[in-house]
């Protein structure tokens, strides 16, 4: 019987796929005494790394195979404040993908299991020589296939799709 690929087998991949433990660092930390905007992403970005591993799209594939992810949009949405010191991990739910896209989902949680925030990303695979969106190689669109298969499981969060916008009540 013929041995499958594990990272083709939507068993292999965490529902949803959970990050190492970081820490947020004092230097992090902005003049309201809580964790900086920007440093929400730069934690975000880490988790999609560690994801991008698991896909076959990490540094590695960036030199062998001169393509790379670009984030295109995120929308970042703050729900508790995150201090000095504190460790979160950053789980990682992927909604959706075709030949040059992936659309995911992520969400920030303390260790105490309070959710501090939630990033919905859009990245696109890109030849870094021509500088264009491409196709994913086949291995990867498996391995995006395997994953979505085993997060087609989870529920959309109330914070995909979320529209920013000042709503007014009617006069």
């Amino acid at each position: 019987m013929p041995q499958s690929d594990p990272l083709t087998d939507p068993a292999s991949h965490p529902v949803p796929f959970r990050s190492s433990v970081m820490t947020v660092e004092p230097e992090w930390i902005d003049y309201n005494g809580h964790l900086n905007m920007a440093y929400y992403n730069v934690m975000f970005d880490r988790a999609v790394d560690e994801v991008y591993e698991v896909l076959g799209l990490g540094p590695d594939y960036l030199k062998r195979a001169n393509h790379s992810s670009y984030t295109a949009e995120a929308h970042v949405t703050y729900l508790a404040e995150i201090h000095a010191g504190d460790e979160v991990t950053v789980t990682f739910q992927l909604l959706d993908y075709d030949a040059k896209r992936v659309h995911s989902f992520q969400e920030m949680w303390r260790a105490d299991g309070t959710l501090s925030a939630t990033s919905e990303q859009m990245s696109l695979h890109v030849d870094m020589a021509a500088k264009r969106v491409s196709p994913f190689p086949d291995s990867v669109m498996a391995r995006l296939k395997a994953m979505r298969r085993a997060h087609a499981v989870l529920p959309n969060k109330p914070q995909v799709g979320h529209v920013i916008g000042i709503r007014r009540k009617p006069s």
